[in-house]
Order: C-alpha cells, then sequence, then structure tokens
C-alpha cells in the first residue's frame, strides 16, 4: 500500500526531474551559462575615396563570420587614430564579450585618465559602432530596432548650396529644390575673402599685412545678409533656409547678426559662436527667436549640458565620433528631448557611410529628431561600401539588413589610401587670417 505523502514525494520528484532540463535552459537563456562572442580581433581600414580621408574600425570576434564595422573619422588628424585604436584599444578588448556594450565603452573612457579628447573619442567610436554592428547582425535586426523601432519612415535632410554671387546661390538652392528637397543651406562667397561654403568672390581693394587667406567679419555679414534678402525673394517663404556662421564672427556680433536674420524666418543658423563663447548663447536668446543649432565641434559633456539644460539652442548637432559614438549620441538625444531641443547630426564628407549611417538609425528612433544634414556618397565610395544610406527626394533610408546593413570591400579600400594632402598639412586645417593678421577661429 502507497501511503499518501509517497505519492507527494514521486510527484515531486517526477516534476523537478522534468524540470531540470528547462531550468538548465532558462539559466543559459539569462545569460548564467551562455557563452557571448568574444573580440578576437580588431583592425583598422582607412581609405580616401573621395579628397576626404575615413578611418574605420572592423571587430571581429571568434565566431565565425560574425564581425561590425564602426566610424573613427577624424579627417583633420586621421593619422593619430590608427595608434590609438590599435596600440592601445586593441591590447585593452582582446578577449572582452562583445555583448557588453556600454560596459566596454565606459571602461575604454577610462582607460587613458585624460577624457574627452577627439582622438581618444573617435578611436571609442569606432569600437563602439563595430559593438552595435556585431549585436544587430547577431540578432538578425537593423540596429534601429535593437533601440526601439521607428519614430517616422525616413529622414528629412538638408543640401549644401553655395555660390560666388547672390545668383549663384539661387541656382544652386533650385537645383536641390528640384531634386525634392525642402531644406537647404546657403552660403555665398565674399570678394576676395574666404569663404565657408561657397567659392571665393572674385578680387577686391583689400591689403592685407600677410599672404595668408583673408577674412573680415563686418563684409561677410553684410554679404550673408544681402544674400537672404535674395533668397527669399527669389525662392519664395515656403523653402526652408539653413546657414552657417562657422564661429567666425565675435560674439557681440553674433548677437547682432541673429537678431538681423530673425526676419527672413531662417530653419537655423548654424555654429554662430565658437565653443569657447558658448554662454554668449543666452545674450542671443534673450535678444531674438532666431532657431539657433551648435555642436560639430563639442567633445566633452561639459560643452554641450549647458546649452540642453538652459534650453539655449534649438538644434544639437554633434559630430557622432568626436563625441565617442552611438551610445553617448544616443544619450544626448534624450537628453536634449527633455528640454525640447532636436537633433540635427553633423554629417559632412568627412563622416564614413558607416558613420551616415548610424546617425540616419538615431533621427529614426529619436521623437525629437529634428532635420539631418546630408553630403551625397561618390561612385567610389560606393564601391568600397556597399549598402550606403538611400538617398531619394530628399529623405535619406535606413538599411532593413541586420546591423548597419554595410559590408566595407577592403581591397577597394585599399585602391584609395590615404594621399598628401595638397596645403601640406596633412589634412589640418590652413590659417585665416584678419587684415592685420589675427587668426580667425573656424
Amino acid at each position: 500500500m502507497i501511503l499518501r505523502r509517497d505519492l507527494f514525494r514521486l510527484a515531486a520528484a517526477t516534476t523537478l526531474s522534468s524540470l531540470t532540463p528547462n531550468l538548465a535552459r532558462a539559466e543559459q537563456h539569462a545569460g548564467r551559462g551562455m557563452v557571448s562572442p568574444r573580440i578576437k580581433d580588431i583592425q583598422v581600414i582607412e581609405c580616401e575615396p573621395a579628397g576626404v580621408r575615413l578611418t574605420v574600425v572592423k571587430i571581429l570576434t571568434d565566431q565565425d563570420g560574425l564581425y561590425g564595422y564602426g566610424c573613427a573619422t577624424f579627417t583633420q588628424r586621421a593619422d593619430l587614430v590608427r595608434p590609438a585604436v590599435e596600440k592601445y584599444l586593441k591590447p585593452f578588448l582582446l578577449g572582452k564579450a562583445t555583448d557588453r556594450i556600454e560596459d566596454i565603452w565606459q571602461s575604454c573612457y577610462d582607460s587613458s585618465y585624460w577624457k574627452n579628447g577627439p582622438v581618444l573619442n573617435n578611436a571609442i567610436s569606432g569600437v563602439d559602432q563595430a559593438l552595435w554592428d556585431i549585436k544587430g547582425r547577431q540578432a538578425g535586426m537593423p540596429v534601429y530596432q535593437l533601440l526601439g523601432g521607428k519614430c517616422r519612415e525616413a529622414v528629412d535632410t538638408y543640401g549644401h548650396a553655395g555660390g560666388e554671387d547672390y545668383a549663384d546661390v539661387v541656382s544652386s538652392a533650385r537645383h536641390y529644390v528640384e531634386q525634392g528637397f525642402r531644406n537647404v543651406r546657403v552660403q555665398i562667397g565674399v570678394p576676395g575673402m574666404a569663404g565657408y561654403g561657397s567659392s571665393a568672390a572674385g578680387s577686391s581693394n583689400f591689403k592685407p599685412l600677410h599672404d595668408k587667406p583673408l577674412f573680415e567679419p563686418a563684409q561677410y555679414i553684410r554679404r550673408a545678409l544681402k544674400m537672404f534678402e535674395v533668397c527669399r525673394q527669389e525662392l519664395g517663404d515656403e523653402l526652408n533656409l539653413l546657414h552657417d556662421v562657422h564661429e567666425r564672427i565675435s560674439p557681440n556680433q553674433a548677437v547682432l547678426f541673429c537678431k538681423e536674420v530673425e526676419k527672413f524666418n531662417l530653419f537655423f543658423v548654424e555654429d554662430p559662436l565658437s565653443p569657447e563663447d558658448i554662454d554668449y548663447f543666452r545674450q542671443i536668446r534673450d535678444n531674438c527667436a532666431t532657431p539657433l543649432a551648435m555642436g560639430e565641434l563639442f567633445n566633452s559633456p561639459h560643452e554641450w549640458q549647458p546649452l540642453l539644460e538652459g534650453r539655449l539652442i534649438d538644434y544639437i548637432r554633434c559630430h557622432l565620433s568626436q563625441v565617442g559614438g552611438l551610445s553617448p549620441a544616443r544619450k544626448i538625444a534624450i537628453l536634449a528631448e527633455q528640454f525640447g531641443v532636436k537633433t540635427a547630426w553633423h554629417g559632412p564628407g568627412d563622416v564614413s557611410p558607416v558613420g551616415h549611417m548610424a546617425q540616419i538609425t538615431l533621427d529614426i528612433v529619436s521623437p525629437n529628431f529634428g532635420i539631418q544634414e546630408y553630403s551625397p556618397f561618390n561612385d567610389r565610395t560606393q564601391a568600397i561600401f556597399h549598402g550606403c544610406p538611400l538617398m531619394k527626394d530628399g529623405y535619406l533610408w535606413v538599411n532593413e539588413a541586420p546591423g548597419w546593413g554595410i559590408e566595407v570591400d577592403e581591397k577597394e579600400a585599399a585602391k584609395s589610401p590615404f594621399t598628401p594632402s595638397k596645403n601640406g598639412l596633412n589634412g589640418g586645417w590652413g590659417e585665416i587670417r584678419r587684415l592685420d593678421g589675427t587668426v580667425i577661429k573656424q
């Protein structure tokens, strides 16, 4: 005769036996027994497909065929990023689990003791973006799905219009309108001076006390204000106009300039001040309602946090690799959202297609997306980077393939190596001076 207590013991033993394999599997899926891919090697791919030096980090794992790419492009000091990755980050990271993206970012950030330098940030960015690419490839999803999915179908952009004279600027802007763009940045040259975003505009009677490129802020301001007047007359009020001051005027002039352009209803004025003068944004805010964009030169949270918390700008436009990659940029976007600031990430030609896709990914998932700067990819770039972001009717479209959806043809990249720069500065910017020889910020 089987006692009731024996039946209970038998049932309990049978249940435990049947659950043991399931519990083991659950523990594995919870991470207690699962083997994560490990970093096996870190490589640096350098190329110059469009006259601009691009740097991409490739992380290989111990799982066959699993790897990822990240943008580490710092054109102005391109030769310094490779040793930062190969001599410092690589020995530090070999053997680490690829699924601990945030932990890896934080430990790399602390590893050099001194933080927020552009070389270190770009090197970390290459690692960070490559790890996100690996995560997406593992999951079989584009990275945007890992960040919560789409907030919009595609990314609205602006193109770069410029010219030596007003008619040239208008013609250049119309070229973008004909392609379906709704937003255009307009820049104009100043006779006898080095312009930004446009060709030099003929000669002048200025006689500088030096032989370097010349720039006088007052002349630029007068010519830019006239350009906005002509653009509004010729292009109408429906086209969104943007403009980049590029930090080349004094803080007081920036306040006056932003007050004067208020009547032209610009989409935004970019970089009216240099990072050293960000306290003056409060003066601009107190004097006009011109929308302001700032951030492409930022490297440190100490630069963007006060502007966001003070609601002193309307658009944050950091360069993703300069701030350290996708992980910190995502945090910037989230912080900006809390203060009503929109994103407008820096998207010039000296960002690799991998970096552009990382930007577009953030654009797609961020509720506070504002606009995206657009730079086209030439045939040579597309031969190296398969899966460049698609442009159609002024919109950029995110890839639906796993990870970034980009593959780098390393053999093609080797055909476009870094070349000596024309100015002999190895990719660095030259100097621009006022009439008396004073250096102009840029």
